[in-house]
């Protein structure tokens, strides 16, 4: 499958992988688009306590959007950012299909 198939995927909310990543296990998903309540933010556990500062001082809600991540086989979360490789590649195909 092309890029651009699995990037409709992706759209859709399925996870997709590439054939030719060395990790077994590894997929891609977008997080879902979503907004966090400004009395939320000083609860979260994934943001530093001076950036939780910033953001109840401009009492604005935060917005998550636009978003790839990667987990690994140990289910660690990074962000992601195709590569040209990986735009490029013919071995992409949805997570969990094989």
């Amino acid at each position: 499958m092309l890029f651009s198939d699995a990037l409709q995927f992706l759209q859709d909310g399925q996870m997709v992988q590439r054939e030719g990543w060395n990790g077994k296990g590894m997929f891609v998903f977008r997080q879902i688009p979503a907004t966090i309540d400004i009395e939320i933010i000083p609860n979260m556990q994934s943001l530093p306590d001076t950036v939780k500062a910033e953001f109840v001082t401009r009492g604005k809600s935060i917005h998550y959007n636009n978003q790839f991540a990667i987990v690994n086989q140990d289910n660690q979360i990074n962000s992601w950012v195709p590569s040209v490789s990986d735009i490029q590649a013919e071995d992409w195909g949805l997570f969990g299909s094989d």
